[in-house]
C-alpha cells in the first residue's frame, strides 16, 4: 500500500500542526452537515406522520407512506455515515493534539504507563523510570494491543544483540515517517483497555481440539430437522401433539449429553476472544504494507498462509465466538439456537478454527507484537528528529556521547552533557552537594541506553556505544515488611549488578551514592572493594557521592577520573547549572540548604 511520505521529517511539529488543522476543517464540515441531516430527519418523520394519519382516513394512497419512509431510510443511513465520520474526524484532531503535547513536554499521564511492568527487582528498570507514570514507556509506547505493550516492555527490560538492534534501527528509520501508518492504527476504532489481553488467545490454541464427530453433527440435524417438522404438522395440519413432545424430549437430552463440553468451550474461548476486535484490525492494516526493512518483510512474511488473510481468519473466529455467547445467553435468540442446537455446531466449528489455525496463531501474535513496538518507536523518532541511532560497536568497550541529555525533560528543562568511558576511562567517580544533578546524569545515561539498545534513537548529538548490559544501584529503600536495613538492601542490589558482570556481555554499572547506610570509614574501604572488583571483571561505569572522601579512589585506580557537579550561593537562594566539570567538587552545599530551610546551624 503507497503511503504519502512528502511531508518534513524534519518538523514534526509544522506536520502535526498542519494535519491537526485539516482535522479540525473536516469536523467543522461534518458538524455542519450533522446539523442538516438532523433537520432532514426531522422535517420527514413528521411529514410521514402526517401522511400516515391522512392514509388511516383514506385520504391519500398508502403509497405517500412508503415513500416516506424509503426517504426516511436514506436520511438515516447517510446520517449515521456522518455521524461516523465526525467521530473519527474528531480522534483525529485528538491524536495530532496529544502529538503536539507530548512533544511541548506535556504527555505525563497521556498514553498506557506499563505499571504491570514494574518490578522492584528488576537490575535497572525502576531506577530509571522505564515504567509508570511519567516513564520512557508512557512517552514511546503507542501499541493498541496487549502483545504490542509486552514487547516494547519485554525490549525496554532485556538488551538486544547487536545484530538485532541494527535491524531494528532499520526498520525504524522506514517506519518513521510514515505518519499516515501511524493515524491509521492510532484511529482504529475497536475498544481497548488493559483487561483485553490477546495472550489468552496463546494459551487457548495451545489445548488440544475437541472437534465434533461426523455423526453427532449429523444426528444434530436430524433431530432438528425432526422437531421443525412435528412443529409445523402440529401447527398447521393439526397433527398430534406427542411425536412433537418425544421429539422435544429427546433433542434436549441430546443437548445436555454435550452441555458440559459446550460450557467448557464457552468459558475457554470467552478468555480467548478478549481483544480479538482490535487484534483483527492490526492485522488488517498490516496485510495491506509492504516494506524495504529486512526485518519489516520478514515480520509480514509471518502473516503469509494459505486461504483467507489472518485478520478475516481472526475476525471469523470473534464472529463465533459472538454467536456462541448469543445463543446461549441472550434471552431473545437462546430458544431459537437451542431448537435449532447451534450452540453444538457452534461448539465444533469454533473447534474445528482452532485446529485448522491455531498452529498460526503463535507467529501472527509475534509478528503484531514486534511491529507494533517498532511502530512505537518509530512515533518517537519522528517527533524527535534530532535525535540520532547510536553507533553499535563490538570492537571495544565504549560509551561515548556528546550534548546527551535526559529523554524524560521537557525541551526547555534539559541541560546536555559529554560522557566518555573506555578502555582508558573506565569509571567516573561523580562529586556534588545535593540537588546538583549527580543522579540525574545517572539516569540520563541509564535510560539513553535502554532506548539504544531497544532499537530507538537517543537524546544526544551523537552516541557510541558497545552492546552493553545495564545494572544500576539508585533507588533503594529499606523494608519494614521483611525486617531489612536501608545498608542491607544496598547490598543486595550491588551484589546483583557485581555478579551481572561475570556474564559474557560488558556490564556499564550506575551506582548512586554508593554503600549509604553506614559509617564513612566503611564505606571507603568497602566503596572502593566492590568498585574494583567491577572492574576487574571487564565492567565500566559511574559513581556519584557526595561523601568527599570517597573522591580518593580515583587515585588508586587506574583508569578512574573524578568529576563533579558544582552550585552557587547568591542572595540566599541556592542555583545550580548541571553541567558536568573535571575533577572533585571543592564544596558542599548541606550547611546552607540547612539554613535556607530555617534550622538554626
Amino acid at each position: 500500500m503507497p503511503t504519502d511520505t512528502s511531508h518534513d521529517l524534519d518538523d514534526p511539529q509544522g506536520e502535526y500542526t498542519r494535519r491537526r488543522e485539516e482535522g479540525t476543517r473536516e469536523v467543522q464540515r461534518l458538524e455542519s452537515q450533522d446539523a442538516r441531516l438532523s433537520a432532514i430527519r426531522g422535517v420527514v418523520f413528521l411529514v410521514g406522520m402526517t401522511l400516515l394519519w391522512l392514509c388511516i382516513r383514506e385520504t391519500i394512497s398508502g403509497w405517500w407512506v412508503v415513500i416516506a419512509a424509503v426517504l426516511f431510510s436514506v436520511a438515516v443511513i447517510a446520517h449515521s455515515r456522518v455521524i461516523t465520520g465526525l467521530r473519527l474526524a474528531r480522534r483525529r484532531v485528538a491524536h495530532y493534539q496529544v502529538g503536539l503535547d507530548r512533544m511541548s513536554g506535556r504527555w505525563i499521564g497521556n498514553g498506557p504507563a506499563g505499571e504491570r511492568y514494574r518490578d522492584p527487582e528488576h537490575v535497572y528498570t525502576d531506577d530509571l523510570d522505564i515504567f509508570g507514570q511519567g516513564s520512557l514507556f508512557q512517552l514511546v509506547c503507542s501499541a493498541r494491543t496487549r502483545l504490542g505493550e509486552d514487547e516494547l516492555a519485554e525490549w525496554f527490560q532485556q538488551a538486544a544483540d547487536r545484530e538485532t538492534i541494527l535491524l531494528r534501527q532499520q526498520a525504524v528509520q522506514e517506519l518513521r515517517g510514515d505518519l499516515d501508518l501511524h493515524e491509521q492504527l492510532a484511529l482504529l476504532d475497536a475498544h481497548v483497555h488493559d483487561e483485553l489481553d490477546q495472550k489468552a488467545l496463546l494459551e487457548w490454541v495451545g489445548f488440544p481440539s475437541r472437534p465434533l464427530r461426523l455423526a453427532v453433527r449429523l444426528f444434530a440435524v436430524l433431530i432438528t430437522i425432526s422437531t421443525m417438522t412435528l412443529f409445523a404438522c402440529w401447527w398447521f395440519l393439526g397433527t398430534m401433539a406427542s411425536p412433537l413432545l418425544i421429539s422435544l424430549i429427546a433433542q434436549t437430552i441430546f443437548l445436555a449429553i454435550y452441555h458440559r463440553l459446550i460450557i467448557s468451550v464457552l468459558t475457554g474461548v470467552d478468555e480467548a476472544g478478549q481483544g480479538l476486535a482490535i487484534l483483527e484490525q492490526v492485522l488488517d492494516v498490516m496485510e495491506d504494507r509492504r516494506f524495504t526493512s529486512p526485518l519489516l518483510n520478514e515480520i509480514v512474511s509471518r502473516l503469509s498462509v494459505q486461504g483467507a488473510p489472518p485478520s478475516q481468519t481472526i475476525g471469523q473466529l470473534d464472529t463465533r465466538i459472538n454467536y456462541l455467547n448469543n445463543s446461549l445467553r441472550n434471552q431473545f435468540f437462546a430458544p431459537l439456537a437451542v431448537l435449532l442446537c447451534l450452540p453444538l455446531h457452534l461448539v465444533h466449528s469454533i473447534e474445528e478454527w482452532r485446529e485448522r489455525v491455531g498452529q498460526h496463531i503463535p507467529q501472527w501474535c509475534t509478528a503484531v507484537a514486534e511491529f507494533e513496538a517498532l511502530v512505537s518507536l518509530s512515533r518517537y523518532a519522528f517527533e524527535h528528529p534530532s535525535q540520532p541511532f547510536p553507533q553499535l560497536t563490538d570492537d571495544q568497550l565504549i560509551f561515548r556521547a556528546t550534548e546527551l541529555g535526559h529523554p524524560l525533560l521537557p525541551p526547555g528543562e534539559c541541560v546536555t552533557n559529554d560522557v566518555q568511558l573506555d578502555g582508558d576511562t573506565t569509571l567516573l567517580l561523580v562529586s556534588g552537594s545535593n540537588m546538583s544533578g549527580k543522579s540525574t546524569l545517572l539516569r540520563t545515561i541509564g535510560t539513553n541506553l535502554v532506548l539504544a539498545l531497544a532499537g530507538g534513537p537517543v537524546r544526544a548529538h551523537e552516541l557510541e556505544t558497545s552492546p552493553f548490559q545495564l545494572g544500576t544501584a539508585m533507588r533503594i529503600s529499606d523494608s519494614l515488611q521483611e525486617g531489612k536495613s536501608l545498608f542491607f538492601a544496598v547490598l543486595k542490589r550491588i551484589k546483583r549488578v557485581v555478579d551481572l558482570a561475570d556474564d559474557e556481555r560488558p556490564l556499564l554499572f550506575l551506582l548512586d551514592e554508593i554503600l549509604q547506610g553506614t559509617n564513612s570509614h566503611d564505606r571507603r574501604i568497602g566503596a572502593e572493594a566492590v568498585i574494583r572488583n567491577l572492574i576487574d571483571r571487564g565492567a565500566i561505569g559511574l559513581v556519584t557521592t557526595h561523601d568527599l572522601a570517597l573522591t580518593d579512589i580515583a587515585d588508586s585506580l587506574p583508569g578512574a577520573a573524578n568529576v563533579h557537579f558544582a552550585d552557587q550561593l547568591k542572595n540566599g537562594e541556592m542555583t545550580f547549572d548541571y553541567h558536568l566539570r573535571q575533577g572533585v567538587v571543592e564544596k558542599s552545599n548541606a550547611i546552607e540548604l540547612m539554613r535556607l530551610v530555617g534550622l538554626d546551624i
